[in-house]
């Protein structure tokens, strides 16, 4: 079987506790607390599938209890799960504080099993195998550096697109040396700024940053702000309509990265697949999970009559 996209990196439990009054530092809040499968790869594959895309999902996982949830909601999303189980640790974990509007207060990562997944595994059989199924591969900041290195050398010897998701501010530096490989990196002002080593004044201005740290095609949200996306021919920009009412700001981010991704490998545009990116990332921002489990084409086509234009930038 040819996949359309394999997807190698994060999945792993997502704690989030969310706050009934105001945020009250220093002291206890009375809150509710949820759980469920996640990670920065493991979310886009699964709005990925539920958009119709035939996905692999590579992920290291331990063999315990967090690892199982992980691997029943995969099947639920209708991913091929082929999981690197490590028998004696414990699967990864994200824990986060949100405030009672679903903004982040902290986060704790937990992550330390990823290291474990260093980049001989690339070389393994069965990994070199799923890369030859694959029509574009995916992947995370989750991962080590040298690890996300070799999976970029892999997919340029297979001539295959490889699209990264950054994560996180202190992540998004582990794909320095794989910059130039990149099909595509998508990324929040403030991990952009990581690769560019400095903030850009518009948003306007952050191809030209990125595209000078050697990237060839990126993306950049800013919240309710503008969202800027650019390849090696062009640039794109959209101004999000304003979302009233949010559920919960986690998988946001990965939302984007699937409706723009399905976007792309269905032919569309560069500004095609910024607005369907926008459409996707609403969707979840409504959603009190970190993917909506009811997303479908029909569902993601209906939220991008809400999106405005996008605006091509010479």
């Amino acid at each position: 079987m040819t996949f359309e996209i394999v997807a190698i990196g994060g999945a792993h439990i997502d704690r989030r506790g969310r706050l009934f009054g105001d945020t009250k530092p220093g002291a206890s809040n009375p809150g509710h607390w949820f759980e469920e499968a996640g990670g920065g790869v493991f979310n886009a594959a699964c709005n990925l599938s539920r958009l119709g895309r035939a996905v692999r999902l590579i992920a290291p996982r331990g063999g315990d209890a967090a690892g199982q949830i992980v691997t029943e909601a995969a099947a639920r999303a209708g991913l091929d799960d082929q999981p690197v189980i490590f028998l004696d640790r414990a699967t990864p974990s994200y824990t986060a504080i949100l405030e009672r509007d679903g903004n982040l207060v902290i986060a704790l990562a937990d992550m330390a099993l990823y290291d474990a997944f260093s980049a001989r595994r690339i070389k393994a059989r069965s990994l070199r195998d799923s890369l030859a199924e694959a029509g574009h591969v995916l992947t995370d900041a989750n991962l080590r550096a040298d690890t996300l290195s070799a999976l970029a050398s892999a997919c340029d010897a297979a001539g295959l697109g490889l699209s990264a998701i950054a994560i996180s501010p202190a992540k998004v530096v582990k794909f320095e040396a794989a910059l130039p490989h990149l099909t595509h990196l998508f990324m929040n002002g403030a991990e952009a700024e990581a690769i560019a080593g400095r903030r850009a004044e518009r948003a306007e201005d952050w191809p030209h940053l990125l595209r000078a740290k050697g990237l060839r095609g990126g993306s950049v949200t800013s919240g309710s702000g503008p969202t800027i996306a650019f390849d090696e021919k062009g640039v794109a920009v959209i101004e999000p309509a304003a979302i009233t009412e949010i559920a919960d700001v986690t998988g946001a981010g990965d939302a984007f990265a699937a409706g723009f991704l399905n976007a792309r490998l269905s032919g569309a545009s560069l500004a095609q697949a910024l607005r369907q990116g926008t459409a996707s990332a609403a969707i979840t921002l409504k959603s009190p999970h970190a993917t909506d489990e009811n997303l479908s084409q029909a569902k993601l086509e209906s939220q991008l009559a809400l999106v405005p234009p996008a605006r091509f930038l010479s």
